[in-house]
């Protein structure tokens, strides 16, 4: 597996989820919640690191909903 001279590596610590300015792994976040909560935290932290911020952000969208549904909260629910 390709290292970089950051000790990055495509699987282990990609660039776009250990980049952040504040020096903080995603995964050391994300580990502490659910699925869907994660999954978009993930998408919504890499999201102005990776080629399309738009999809990253449609993608975090995605299981925010889904975590909407699971709580009982559908989309014609208001509030």
């Amino acid at each position: 597996m390709p290292v970089t001279k950051e000790g990055n590596t495509p699987v282990d610590h990609p660039v776009h989820y250990n980049s952040h300015p504040s020096g903080v792994e995603c995964i050391d976040i994300v580990e502490h919640m659910n699925f869907n909560l994660g999954n978009a935290m993930k998408y919504i932290w890499r999201a102005d690191l990776k080629a399309d911020a738009i999809e990253d952000l449609q993608k975090a969208a995605f299981y925010i909903k889904r975590e909407l549904k699971r709580r009982g909260v559908h989309e014609d629910t208001k509030s």
